[in-house]
């Protein structure tokens, strides 16, 4: 389901008061276009799932922290960050996957100059 970035919060936090309160997984695609962050959560009492979808400007990509809803969420945030360029707000996090990049690129994000990071890293 989608819902917008300023909704993202809200929409967790009635899905965690109905049961919802096992986060499965989040994960970002690059459609070019547009970034999109999605959020899947799990009722383990009813087996059930659901994914909220936030649509972001590639330009201006970020979303606010959702650790205080789901713990689980640190290091899938940290990876959207790193990886996609997704700013996590709310949160400051230490670099979990790219410790020693120097680059501003985002290595999963489809523009990304795949020369660049062999170049950067030392």
């Amino acid at each position: 389901m989608k819902t917008e970035r300023k909704e993202l919060l809200d929409s967790l936090r009635g899905l965690y008061s109905k049961g919802y309160t096992y986060l499965v997984k989040i994960y970002a695609i690059d459609y070019v276009k547009t970034l999109n962050a999605i959020y899947v959560v799990r009722n383990l009492e009813e087996m059930k799932e659901e994914a909220l979808e936030v649509e972001l400007d590639p330009a201006d990509a970020w979303v606010p922290s959702v650790m205080r809803i789901y713990k689980a969420a640190d290091w899938y945030e940290r990876e959207m960050q790193e990886m996609f360029a997704i700013v996590i707000r709310d949160r400051d996090a230490e670099r979990l996957l790219l410790e020693k990049w120097n680059g501003t690129a985002a290595p999963l994000r489809k523009n990304f100059a795949w020369s660049e990071p062999y170049e950067k890293m030392g």
